[in-house]
């Protein structure tokens, strides 16, 4: 094993601990590190790819909430919401990936209209099924 520490924002104190490393493997030869997909962190990112997911509509005082509860600066959501605007659509993976949705997801509703296209009853198990779906972004592996 070869984990490495993260200073996990957007974290519950009560679960900050069990956040605070990244998990990764080393090979046992060659010593290269390998990073499995994660639905704990979104690549590179400090917080949580969960709290990436929790975004809200812009303009919404939900928003703000979210900032304050999470100790978000109010930049870094609005950095959050270009990406998934912005971004998120012109990455190999969702080029690869979006012809699954029909009808097609909204891009602006991005990643609430990812996350409801999730078949379950609840909304903290469809927000799991779509972490583990955007997880190989997570790393920096080629997408197959």
């Amino acid at each position: 094993m070869a984990d490495y520490p993260r200073k996990p924002r957007g974290c519950p104190a009560a679960v900050r601990e069990e956040y605070s490393r990244r998990l990764s493997f080393t090979c046992g030869r060659c010593d290269a590190r390998s990073t499995s997909p994660s639905v704990r962190f979104a690549g590179r990112r400090v917080y949580l790819a969960v709290v990436l997911m929790l975004r809200s509509p812009p303009g919404s005082g939900s928003g703000q909430e979210l900032c304050h509860l999470l100790s978000i600066p109010a930049r870094t959501l609005k950095r959050w919401r270009t990406w998934w605007r912005q971004d998120f659509p012109t990455t190999p993976f969702w080029q690869s990936m979006r012809e699954r949705f029909m009808p097609p997801v909204v891009i602006d509703g991005l990643p609430q209209s990812l996350v409801s296209r999730f078949a379950s009853e609840s909304m903290s198990d469809r927000l799991t099924q779509a972490l583990r779906w955007i997880s190989p972004l997570s790393t920096r592996m080629p997408i197959r």
